[in-house]
């Protein structure tokens, strides 16, 4: 085949949407508290995409996505766009869209909202699609043309991004009351012609391409699966009056889909290069590369924060010429899951500082190696020095290599990975040690982060308060905190953890070989933005994190007071980290401070320790062939974190929003002796799927759905625990939220856990007589 003769371009898949300051999250919970108009929010979001398109065509982006932006979801927009409106959303969604639409994503005080999960091996969350046989479907093209329209009066060369037929139906689940047996990928020749009716409408506002979105097929996937992507795509092809399609994926590599789509009557394919999907490389070569159609070559990292090889890529993309008509250049993913610009980052060493690309800095990137590939690498000649320099920088510092942290993970035994004592032996030790009553109660770990705390935070961080003074104010907090939970009448305790920003930073800017960055946010659901550090060399503990906070705590009260922790898998995946060595041998380093953290807890008093795992089954790798060595190190990890602990000292772990049916066994693995996990909105699904795997242990599945507004009553929360003892023995059985209950306020958190309360004294009575 021979080389492209059109000039490659630039492109992203992507962009985040929060604006510098988090404008959108101010903007939206400003709508939301009735301090912001609809009109209001509404500018401020054509604002941030006139902005985000600016900045990407000023990086040498030459076709700017649209449509990708969402004010709670791009998932629940294709919902919309599809019109699968749940039936108890449709009025809401006829008497005011936008209210509607919120209402879908967080729920009202009558009606349950959409269950949320993680997307893919990520942190961000999407709301998943409810469907079922007698779903109806019918396009609503209104925003998609909207934003393309405004992309195209401002002068950009715009690309409509929706997310593709054949993803949206994998990643549905069926709707309530419909047989759990349902596939809705069977309703696949009902959704075609909305996606064609949707195609035509953005052909005519002036769409030239427009990308469909499958990344489900980098997933194993059925015959009839890969059948009905290839149906797809052949009846999607033959519509006349529609755009070019651009069929994108990403996260891994294509497998079985790739020949599927590369056959396929479509104009283009965009496909990741970086880390397991390197794969594509050598899989599209042995379909005979893409004659007559563009590739759209993903060879920046969308998922890190690292600097590109540029030299490297410039290789892949020189072989890819070769195998396409045409090749242009992007990040491997949506750009959603990095922070939006590095630059902003002055509080880091300079020079540390020069390795790091957050979204602009990858879209520059994209744009140089298109750039370079058109006119040849003579024409970057200083861009390529000045990267070989930054990454020889790294490569060399002291930041990251530790001689005395290598040495302890290479003495590190198996032996060191197990409890001493088997579970019963440990749960008979654990029960006499804290004399709980059958449904015990407890709550997950944080409580409402008031603005008086945020203000404290940032008071400090100003130097307007001194530490002493900061220190004061959460330990009046915690006072608060611990006395609110004895009235209420919780058996566990926790200190509430006023004095943390977030659950994975507190830690990192505790530990050697992290750094914090100052304006690193990233979506992780909604108006829910995280800043996760930067894991960027050896880890190590100089001293205790959280032992001084645990006495103080445990000082106010008889009852038992949980230590609190991040485990070592989740530290990795909510963190940008290192990708110059194995993730395995990075997280036992995280294990061994973790270690350290749990001796000094029990050494303290601590009859209780909590080391969280919320991330173990989002970074489950997406291939089968992959999980089981991810999980082998990442169920040790855990292990060796919480293994030097006697047998009466009870280890918890949380897990929240991801399906649990794939990871039942590492569950086991991990041999805490009480798990909590998310439960509310899925309806105690995973109470029987621990049950149906003979889980041996306790367990707290969730009985409130922390992240809506909504306060269940006391019925409700009854309800769900009935349900879970249907599947769990009450000697096993404990009481809790379904997460942390940080991003909820005070006079919900009073209702709803009086309510948690309630229910577990009325369904204790029940079982007592």
């Amino acid at each position: 085949m021979s080389s492209s003769s059109t000039t490659p371009q630039a492109t992203v898949h992507g962009y985040p949407r929060q604006g510098p300051n988090r404008e959108l999250k101010k903007a939206i919970e400003g709508y939301w508290a009735g301090r912001v108009s609809a009109e209001v929010l509404r500018v401020t979001a054509a604002d941030l995409r006139r902005d985000n398109w600016h900045r990407l065509a000023e990086a040498g982006v030459t076709e700017v996505p649209t449509g990708d932006f969402s004010l709670y979801d791009h998932v629940l927009d294709a919902t919309v766009a599809v019109g699968a409106i749940p039936p108890r959303h449709r009025a809401a969604v006829a008497a005011d869209p936008l209210d509607g639409y919120f209402a879908m994503a967080r729920g009202t005080q009558d009606v349950a909202p959409l269950e949320m999960t993680k997307w893919f091996d990520t942190n961000y969350h999407y709301l998943v699609p409810e469907l079922g046989p007698d779903t109806v479907f019918a396009a609503n093209s209104t925003k998609a043309v909207a934003e393309l329209r405004e992309a195209l009066a401002l002068g950009h060369r715009g690309r409509p991004v929706l997310l593709g037929p054949v993803s949206y139906l994998l990643l549905a689940k069926p709707a309530p009351g419909v047989a759990a047996d349902f596939q809705p990928i069977t309703l696949l020749d009902r959704l075609l012609p909305v996606y064609a009716e949707l195609l035509a409408d953005l052909r005519a506002a002036g769409a030239e391409w427009v990308q469909l979105d499958e990344p489900a097929l980098v997933q194993d996937r059925t015959p009839a699966e890969l059948n009905a992507a290839a149906r797809a795509y052949r009846e999607l092809g033959a519509v006349t009056d529609r755009p070019k399609l651009l069929i994108a994926s990403y996260f891994d590599r294509l497998g079985k889909a790739l020949p599927v789509l590369a056959k396929a009557p479509i104009e283009g394919l965009a496909l990741d290069f970086t880390g397991p999907a390197a794969a594509n490389l050598d899989d599209l070569a042995a379909v005979g590369g893409l004659p007559g159609k563009r590739l759209v070559a993903g060879v920046v990292d969308g998922r890190n924060i690292w600097i590109n090889d540029l030299e490297k890529s410039l290789s892949t993309l020189a072989v890819l010429l070769g195998l396409a008509d045409r090749v242009d250049v992007a990040p491997s993913c949506s750009l959603l899951h990095v922070p939006l610009d590095a630059d902003r980052e002055r509080d880091l060493d300079p020079q540390v500082a020069r390795w790091l690309a957050f979204a602009r800095q990858k879209a520059a990137e994209a744009a140089l190696l298109a750039r370079g590939l058109g006119e040849g690498a003579s024409a970057i000649t200083a861009e390529l020095a000045a990267n070989r320099a930054d990454l020889a920088s790294r490569a060399a510092s002291a930041l990251t290599y530790d001689p005395a942290v290598r040495a302890r993970t290479a003495a590190t035994t198996a032996a060191d990975a197990r409890r001493a004592q088997a579970y019963p032996e440990r749960a008979e030790a654990q029960r006499t040690r804290l004399g709980l009553p059958l449904l015990p109660t407890t709550t997950i770990g944080s409580f409402p982060q008031t603005p008086e705390l945020r203000t404290a935070r940032a008071d400090l961080r100003a130097g307007r308060i001194d530490a002493a003074a900061y220190r004061e104010r959460m330990e009046a907090e915690v006072r608060e905190v611990i006395a609110y939970q004895e009235k209420a009448g919780l058996d566990v305790l926790v200190h509430g953890e006023p004095e943390r920003n977030d659950m994975v930073q507190y830690f990192a800017e505790q530990l050697t070989g992290y750094l914090a960055t100052r304006h690193g946010w990233v979506q992780s659901y909604g108006t829910r933005y995280v800043r996760p550090p930067v894991l960027a060399g050896d880890i190590s503990r100089p001293e205790p994190m959280t032992t001084d906070w645990y006495r103080y705590a445990q000082g106010l009260t008889d009852r038992p007071v949980k230590g609190m922790l991040t485990g070592p898998v989740t530290m990795l995946a909510w963190s940008f980290v290192r990708d110059d060595q194995p993730l395995a041998e990075t997280a036992r380093q995280v294990a061994l401070a973790l270690r350290d953290e749990v001796t000094d807890l029990e050494a303290a008093g601590a009859a209780v320790i909590q080391v969280d795992e919320p991330a173990l089954r989002e970074t489950l790798p997406l291939r089968a062939a992959d999980r089981a060595a991810y999980l082998a190190w990442a169920t040790e990890a855990f292990r060796l974190a919480t293994s030097a602990v006697r047998a009466d000292t009870q280890i918890h772990t949380h897990m929240c929003y991801a399906e649990f049916g794939a990871i039942m066994t590492a569950i086991d693995d991990l041999d805490a002796d009480v798990i909590s996990l998310e439960a509310a909105r899925s309806h105690m699904q995973v109470a029987g799927e621990l049950a149906e795997a003979g889980y041996p242990r306790e367990v707290g599945p969730g009985v409130w759905d922390i992240h809506s507004p909504r306060v269940p009553s006391t019925e409700e929360a009854a309800g769900l625990l009935r349900a879970g003892l249907a599947a769990i023995p009450a000697e096993r059985l404990w009481v809790n939220p379904d997460c942390g209950l940080k991003t909820r306020g005070w006079s919900e958190t009073r209702a709803s856990l009086g309510h948690l309360v309630a229910a577990a004294r009325e369904v204790r009575a029940e079982l007592t007589g």
